[in-house]
């Protein structure tokens, strides 16, 4: 077993006056005014969600979930980056290439790939671990041996991720394999998400910690087209991502050096290439991508080609805009809340000298000895160790995937998605919410009492639709029709919903990360939505 890659288990949209109209009974009917949006999804919900004077930095977050854009736009090369720029490739391959460099000075970012089943993202993410030095070449040879044995020669760079026997034999990613590495800027955590339908909740569970997404896709023909247009899982993972909070995506297209699409010279086919990016970006704009916010490379993450090194002109003369570590490298990092009070959910737990949390700290700072409060169980514990990765470390800070070791709470009195708060500053467990849904084309129809299962941040719990409090007009965010009896795909609505256990939520507009959810029925993602109000203050009659 790769000792670097470890088993992970994971566990818009209303403005105020739409927000106040139906908490007063429907009286207010000014227009908001939006533009038409493409079917199935909600344009510029976020805008309407607190009134300009109230965006604050954090409500930015919101950043076009479920907006429709207009589909005109063809899909950008990335030609905007200055032709002046210089790409030292040997400096560059020293730096990455060694392991052990201090991780302080670099700025910690999540990274998750996902993509439709065989797209290559347990390959192409392996390689990157092998060319960043993660994996030693002792390793690699034992994977390749083992490979080998197995018939399985091209999955060798996967067995870096995929550790257990079941996936190596099956050659599919099953649950959010982890494991990290270094660029010059940046310190990355790896979590390559399952691509089979049947693990979307493994992926979704990677995604809500992720603060960058790559979309892996075959160029391979046929393969695009399965992942792509006939109900195969890149769509779903796109727009699951972008709900999930991510705020930007590379679009890797892989196996471009596959027979099937080459070049009759043996040069990589620019068309092809083009063909994949055209038809995919409308959808990812459609769902709420800014094209701006979507970086598009040609890969081969078997022979590693545009992986680290840029790929070689003679092979791929019409792409010039550097290799993929270097396009995540150059990534802004996202804006971390060292300031605020510490939240952090929790997406593991075992018994290891102690109890031993884990998870990623949303925000805030923890550090030894710090009193914390494990909510929504209202029990005070203390923080006996801080672990990053296999490393103990003084103190973790925002945006870290963290273990602690905790003392005052026994391991089996803890849940996935409880969350971790400072003692001023609980958030508080409840079982009934009102929030802003947006049906997808699942389910034909859906009424109050409908059950499914909701995924907010680390939890993952039964809930129902108690009532459908108010449909709301997607283009303008009024008042449609008040207690509807039902909802159809493409509709928004406001609608009280309950759980089966307390969960530990926030309104979306106070803390993003704990107020964005998605539901899912029957291995369906049915509706995704925001958290508007919390508890039974938020009696809508």
């Amino acid at each position: 077993m790769n000792p670097q890659a470890k088993e992970f288990v994971p566990q818009s949209f209303l403005s105020r006056n739409t927000e106040e109209t139906v908490l007063n009974g429907g009286e207010d009917t000014e227009s908001l005014g939006k533009k038409p949006s493409v079917t199935g999804f909600q344009e510029s919900w976020e805008d309407n969600l607190v009134s300009n004077e109230e965006k604050a930095e954090n409500t930015k977050e919101i950043e076009d979930n479920l907006q429709s854009l207009s589909v005109e736009e063809a899909p950008k090369k990335r030609d905007e980056q200055s032709s002046e720029e210089t790409w030292d490739e040997e400096e560059y391959e020293q730096r990455t290439r060694t392991a052990n460099f201090d991780t302080s000075t670099r700025k910690h970012v999540n990274i998750v790939f996902i993509g439709h089943v065989d797209a290559g993202k347990s390959t192409v993410s392996g390689h990157i671990l092998y060319l960043t030095g993660m994996v030693d070449d002792r390793t690699m040879e034992k994977f390749e041996r083992e490979a080998k044995a197995k018939n399985r020669e091209t999955w060798k760079y996967a067995w870096a991720l995929d550790t257990t026997e079941q996936e190596r034999a099956k050659g599919k990613t099953e649950e959010c394999g982890r494991a990290e590495f270094l660029t010059e800027h940046k310190h990355f955590t790896i979590l390559d998400a399952p691509g089979h339908k049947n693990f979307v909740p493994q992926m979704i569970g990677g995604a809500t910690q992720a603060d960058i997404a790559v979309l892996v896709i075959s160029a391979r023909k046929g393969e695009f087209e399965t992942g792509f247009e006939r109900g195969g899982q890149t769509r779903e993972h796109a727009m699951l991502a972008k709900t999930a909070g991510v705020r930007q995506l590379v679009v890797a297209v892989n196996k471009m050096d596959d027979p099937s699409i080459l070049n009759p010279d043996g040069t990589w086919n620019k068309a092809r290439y083009d063909e994949c990016c055209e038809k995919l970006l409308p959808f990812l704009k459609q769902i709420g991508w800014k094209p701006q916010d979507i970086y598009w490379i040609p890969i081969s993450g078997y022979t590693g080609q545009n992986l680290l090194e840029p790929v070689d002109p003679a092979v791929c003369g019409w792409y010039t805009n550097g290799p993929l570590l270097k396009i995540l490298d150059e990534l802004k990092p996202p804006q971390r809340a060292y300031d605020s009070k510490v939240r952090m959910p929790i997406t593991d737990k075992f018994k290891e000298m102690g109890t031993v949390v884990c998870g990623k700290l949303e925000a805030g700072v923890i550090t030894r000895e710090q009193r914390l409060i494990m909510m929504p169980n209202r029990v005070e514990v203390v923080v006996d160790a801080i672990f990053i990765e296999s490393t103990e470390v003084d103190k973790a800070e925002p945006g870290d995937n963290v273990r602690l070791r905790i003392k005052g709470m026994e391991e089996e009195d803890i849940r996935m998605g409880f969350v971790l708060c400072d003692t001023d500053a609980l958030v508080q467990g409840t079982t009934l919410f009102d929030a802003q849904i947006m049906l997808l084309d699942y389910k034909n129809i859906i009424c109050a009492g409908y059950s499914c299962v909701m995924h907010v941040h680390a939890a993952v719990e039964e809930c129902t639709i108690e009532k459908l409090l108010a449909q709301v007009d997607r283009k303008t965010n009024q008042v449609i029709q008040k207690r509807p009896k039902f909802l159809k795909p493409g509709m928004a609505a406001i609608a009280r919903i309950s759980v089966a256990q307390p969960i530990c939520i926030l309104p979306f507009k106070e803390f993003p990360q704990l107020g964005r959810f998605i539901l899912r029925d029957e291995g369906k993602t049915v509706a995704v939505g925001i958290i508007l109000k919390v508890g039974r203050t938020s009696t809508i009659e």
